[in-house]
């Protein structure tokens, strides 16, 4: 069984997932890269393996059941246990909110489903699948974004904005119903990062961004859990 850290990223075939295994790697955990996309999964794997760290890749589809179920028979069987669970894979299932269309008014009501799929019922599959194998000790990520926050709800995006918000609650969820154990479990706004969603505009770099998600992946015993954080300082919810 494995001496290192093993933590699953999830989406992180490119952008901030590809960047936080990047980091989580560098800090000598044995990391599972995980995507829908296989070829392009592979390749993301192959590419941190050449800088020399710790990378495998394992297809992973969030919103299906089998494939999840199939991702934690693999750890079970390579490793035997898990100790960080970043759940990166994320959608935009809104129009973009500069085209016009994308008031909570013009709403496509499939659209909203697709984002509480993936966005928040995939976070959910997984940690009920996966959090019994930390034993009790380790660390999840959901990550969020600051479209979720109550606190500062504006207009505009609501499959996003919905789905995040109601990941924040699967946050609160199961930080309750684990509290009497060394899990951890926060949510974190990587802020406006240089993704291909965030857009060219943004401030933030990748790199920049991903350090929250690998600050909250590798909390200290006496770390926080059930927040909510960006830039490892806490924000409204």
């Amino acid at each position: 069984m494995s001496e290192k850290s093993v933590a699953i990223v999830t989406g992180a075939y490119r952008g901030l997932g590809f960047e936080t295994c990047r980091q989580l790697a560098k800090l000598d955990y044995r990391v599972i890269l995980t995507a829908r996309q296989q070829a392009e999964g592979q390749a993301a794997a192959q590419t941190l393996q050449q800088q020399g760290l710790d990378v495998s890749f394992q297809y992973l589809d969030v919103i299906d059941d089998k494939s999840v179920q199939q991702l934690a028979e693999f750890v079970r069987s390579q490793y035997g246990r898990l100790d960080v669970l970043v759940n990166n894979a994320g959608i935009f299932p809104d129009p973009a909110p500069w085209d016009g269309s994308s008031s909570v008014f013009d709403a496509d009501m499939e659209s909203v489903r697709t984002g509480f799929e993936t966005n928040t019922l995939g976070p959910l599959r997984l940690c009920q699948t996966l959090i019994p194998l930390m034993e009790e000790q380790g660390r999840v990520v959901n990550v969020s974004s600051g479209m979720g926050q109550l606190s500062e709800m504006n207009g505009c995006c609501p499959g996003y904005r919905l789905s995040k918000t109601a990941l924040n609650a699967v946050t609160r969820i199961f930080h309750d119903e684990l509290k009497d154990t060394g899990i951890k479990i926060n949510s974190v706004c990587p802020g406006w990062v240089r993704t291909e969603m965030g857009g060219a505009e943004a401030p933030l770099s990748i790199e920049e961004g991903a350090k929250g998600i690998v600050w909250a992946a590798t909390l200290p015993p006496d770390g926080p859990s059930g927040g909510f954080f960006r830039h490892g300082e806490v924000i409204p919810w």
